[in-house]
């Protein structure tokens, strides 16, 4: 099902208060060296969860980011409810995943410009198998 204009909007609204936060955030956890950034924030249609895919470079870095980012939770929700009050009557509960789609993408990369061959390595042709 599409999303409507009111789900996008509010998805906008979410991405572009919630990566000023987070980085906001990071910076005052003294973090230097880790850029994020929220690639997409989509919203159900009662507008009560949000999802919140969040991108990590240097990708090291990413999975101990998230813990923090979630052991904050209620902070993020409290400063979001604060920016978006004129906007939105009740702030939704945002649920935050690691976006990996910069990776997804660099192994097609990879793989065209033929860095890996499946002739040399057979081991490859086994992980591309859909089981």
């Amino acid at each position: 099902m599409e999303e409507t204009n009111r789900q996008k909007k509010i998805g906008g609204v979410l991405q572009r208060d919630l990566a000023d936060i987070l980085q906001k955030n990071l910076k005052d956890a003294g973090r230097t060296g880790v850029i994020i950034s929220v690639s997409k924030v989509k919203v159900t249609t009662d507008l009560s969860i949000a999802k919140a895919y969040i991108s990590i470079f240097p990708q090291k870095h990413a999975q101990e980011v998230i813990e923090e980012i979630n052991l904050g939770k209620s902070k993020i929700k409290h400063e979001m409810a604060q920016r978006t009050r004129n906007q939105l009557r009740k702030m939704p509960e945002i649920n935050y995943y690691l976006d990996d789609s910069l990776d997804y993408i660099e192994g097609i990369e990879k793989s065209i410009k033929g860095e890996e061959n499946p002739i040399n390595d057979p081991d490859l042709l086994e992980r591309r198998k859909k089981s």
